[in-house]
């Protein structure tokens, strides 16, 4: 007689799934069962927290997160059970519905392999030359069928736009500046940032920031391109005030710019009640036009007396608390390493960022971004060592430098300045709390400040070593953090 109970039913764990040789499920199934809070809520920790302990979490204001919800407002944030040594739990905004179809795009169009995977060795058996003919039997360059749907063709446009926006806010001023019918508008515009407007950066006002600018739904077609996912690791609570630290820098930080200057990861419904400003360099605010661009996109500078102002006026208590600001703390100098496959921080040298978050009283919220250095080719450093040391050279003239990048184009896969379209995966970690110091006089005990800034890093390897077999499967080197 046959029965409707299942008597083996299927495994939903990734790590039972391995052991019958199962695929993993998909993001779809994984989010319409239920979360199984026991198992959650059990695993490493007698006390039933689902991401690890933390020394004094909930004295100091941190929620424990929560394994029983797997919904909230409305469906927009999932619980994903993903499977890793410490067993953490990361919560994240429902992506597109054709977010597996961009992943299987992404395989089919990847670049050509140009380097060999960790622990890969050549064959000792042949040595072989080329085969005659090889090269007339495709085109070097994989040109995009006419075929494509026009949702891709968009979010290509929207990559196109954000690449070029400073270019193209320039060219328009200068065209103006050119034109006397147009004085009449850039004359009172030059004289208004001049003399009226040169702080707005740096003054800690959030007035010029635009929620229907960073919410519009171009900014998802802009995130879904690669695409781009934010994950939370524990909830942060709207009384305290924060720095986010981004690594690595990349070459354009594309997923900082989607998380933290827009909506379209869903910052807000991951962090209600924190208003984060990503800070970019004080130079972007002297291009006419593009500055009011940035401003509204809630861009400030990165300079000292920005940050200090942004975390010192407005917010809930009108001192700061329930504001962040998000520093991309390798900079210009972390770029020249961005190579495919790898994760080379400069980070050991930087403690600025430590330092102001000590006087400031604000905690520290590492965030790595698994695949950041992958959206771009570049020459590399090791094998050009002259480049390196011209790109080295114009930085310390100019305070900025240029990588030699490249990557896919508008209408090839395998030449132009487009990034490829390669998932990122940005990761934001546990808080570091500090106690402060300085607040009237400035100094900071440099023990302390060591030990907090050794936290930080211990916190980022703690992300990566969760994390890496799951977003860095393709990686060629381990995390290193450098100078």
């Amino acid at each position: 007689m046959a029965s409707n109970v299942s008597l083996n039913p299927e495994p939903s764990k990734s790590e039972e799934r391995a052991e019958h040789n199962l695929p993993p499920k998909s993001y779809a199934a994984a989010a319409q069962e239920p979360a199984n809070t026991q198992d959650i809520g059990n695993s490493h920790q007698p006390n039933g927290t689902t991401n690890g302990s933390i020394s004094g979490f909930k004295e100091h204001g941190y929620p424990s997160p929560d394994p029983s919800v797997d919904s909230v407002d409305g469906n927009k944030l999932v619980y994903e059970k993903r499977g890793n040594l410490n067993r953490d739990s990361l919560t994240s905004v429902e992506p597109e519905k054709d977010y597996q179809n961009a992943l299987q795009h992404n395989e089919e169009t990847k670049p050509r392999n140009r380097r060999k995977k960790l622990g890969e060795k050549p064959s000792p058996e042949l040595a072989s030359g080329r085969r005659a003919g090889a090269g007339w039997e495709r085109s070097a360059i994989r040109w995009a069928p006419l075929n494509v749907p026009v949702q891709r063709r968009l979010q290509t446009l929207m990559i196109l736009w954000h690449t070029t926006s400073i270019p193209l806010f320039l060219t328009l001023f200068l065209w103006c500046c050119a034109i006397p019918l147009a004085w009449p508008i850039v004359v009172p515009y030059i004289v208004f940032v001049l003399i009226f407007d040169s702080h707005a950066a740096s003054n800690g006002s959030t007035s010029r920031r635009s929620k229907l600018l960073r919410g519009s739904k171009l900014w998802s077609l802009f995130a879904s391109y690669f695409p781009i996912r934010l994950h939370r690791t524990v909830e942060l609570p709207s009384t305290r005030k924060y720095i986010f630290g981004y690594h690595p820098h990349g070459i354009i930080s594309h997923g900082g710019f989607a998380a933290f200057a827009t909506e379209a990861l869903g910052f807000s419904e991951l962090y209600p009640g924190i208003t984060n400003s990503l800070c970019t360099l004080d130079s972007n605010f002297n291009i006419p036009f593009y500055r009011d661009y940035a401003l509204a996109m809630g861009l400030i500078s990165v300079s000292r007396e920005s940050i200090e102002a942004q975390l010192s006026t407005g917010g809930i208590d009108n001192a700061g608390m329930g504001k962040a600001v998000t520093i991309v703390v390798g900079g210009a100098r972390e770029s020249l390493d961005a190579q495919p496959g790898t994760l080379r921080l400069v980070l050991n040298a930087r403690k600025g960022f430590v330092k102001l978050a000590i006087r400031m009283g604000a905690d520290l919220v590492p965030v790595l971004a698994f695949g950041e250095n992958d959206l771009y080719d570049q020459v590399d450093s090791d094998m050009h060592p002259w480049i390196h040391k011209m790109q080295m050279l114009v930085k310390k003239i100019m305070g900025f430098t240029v990588p030699l990048f490249h990557a896919r184009g508008v209408f090839n896969y395998d030449v132009g300045l487009m990034p490829y379209r390669r998932s990122v995966n940005l990761v934001v970690g546990r808080p570091i709390q500090v106690l402060q110091q300085g607040e009237k006089d400035g100094r900071v005990d440099e023990r302390y400040l060591d030990e907090v800034h050794a936290r930080y890093v211990e916190e980022l390897k703690r992300i990566w070593d969760a994390h890496k077999d799951t977003f860095a499967k393709e990686r060629i080197e381990e995390l290193e953090i450098m100078e």
